[in-house]
């Protein structure tokens, strides 16, 4: 605490220059005294500190002097300032921490650097969930937390996409990654690299047993392993279909990460062929949102599905339409009221 403490009165003093005494105890959340002793001990260790005495008196640094407790450059000062881990930050319970730190490092920059770090604070913002993605469920992550800086096994209670119950596994944790908005914990379980969202863990409990990972193995390596396995599992259908120019921007954002190639930018001609993969036909009924701005071409079968979803909601309507063609609709709606 207190070496703490001694940084962020040298960066105060760096940054404001004289600044009275009881000022900095109540910054500090300490006594003035105390304030007094750790200029004392910073003056010990060669940091020309110095109080002034009077009623505009106060502790200063000698004139000229400054460390550069970063090192940082306009370009890095700029890039610790766009970040985009509000969400991570506060799921591990770190959003006053990197509020704290922020303030440090703003304090700690080079006097030309700061408005533009802080510019970049207030013009940049990264948000890190896609569109329309709906909500997710709340992740409690503090004892995957633990285990992963405890160096500890885990038991969890985890319910796999599609399983009808969770199963219980003993993991070897890696560390955490959060990708999208979405967090996942990175372990072995019995040896072999796997991937375990934190939003399907339905019960996690730190075991007394120190974590057994393969000597060498580094979490950046394994989460590199996974996400490859991930974004490299073959589709079940390869799908051929052809998007008109008006509703073209708004495929990409939404189906956008399902095509097996890059699409152009910009469509040159009213209708742009794309090509995605999906696991199973079932997949593609949200392109029917799309309405006649999306025609599937190829295969056959997901021309028939879709006809045929197509047909049950037309089915589900279909009177309703009529009802209100003719007026009776209405006038059922009207008897109600």
């Amino acid at each position: 605490m207190k070496s703490d403490r001694l940084l962020s009165l040298l960066l105060l003093l760096q940054t404001r220059g004289l600044v009275p005494a009881g000022e900095l105890a109540e910054r500090l959340e300490v006594s003035v005294r105390t304030v007094y002793r750790d200029v004392e001990a910073l003056s010990a260790a060669g940091v020309p500190v110095y109080a002034e005495r009077g009623r505009y008196g106060g502790i200063a640094l000698l004139a000229g002097y400054r460390t550069d407790v970063t090192g940082l450059t306009a370009d890095e000062s700029r890039a610790l300032f766009v970040l985009a881990a509000q969400g991570a930050h506060g799921a591990l319970g770190l959003d006053e921490a990197l509020a704290s730190a922020l303030r440090k490092v703003m304090a700690a920059l080079p006097a030309p650097h700061r408005p533009a770090a802080e510019a970049t604070s207030r013009r940049i913002l990264v948000d890190p969930d896609r569109w329309m993605s709906g909500p997710r469920a709340d992740v409690d992550l503090d004892v995957l937390y633990r285990a992963v800086f405890a160096d500890r096994r885990l038991a969890l209670r985890y319910r796999s996409s599609g399983a009808p119950a969770p199963k219980a596994y003993t993991v070897d944790p890696y560390g955490l990654v959060v990708k999208a908005g979405v967090w996942y914990l990175v372990a072995d379980r019995d040896t072999e690299p796997r991937l375990f969202r934190a939003d399907r863990v339905e019960a996690a409990e730190l075991l007394d047993e120190p974590v057994r990972r393969r000597p060498g193995v580094e979490l950046a390596e394994v989460w590199e392993l996974l996400r490859e396995r991930v974004e490299r599992r073959p589709a079940g259908v390869t799908v051929t279909a052809r998007v008109h120019r008006d509703r073209y921007d708004r495929f990409l954002r939404l189906h956008g990460d399902r095509l097996t190639v890059p699409p152009p930018a910009r469509p040159t001609t009213e209708w742009t062929e794309i090509e995605l993969a999906v696991a199973e036909l079932g997949e593609l009924r949200p392109l029917l949102a799309m309405g006649g701005s999306l025609e599937v071409l190829a295969p056959p079968a997901a021309r028939t599905y879709l006809a045929e979803a197509a047909a049950e909601t037309v089915a589900l309507y279909g009177d309703t339409a009529h009802a209100d063609r003719d007026g009776s609709g209405g006038s059922a709606r009207g008897s109600a009221g």
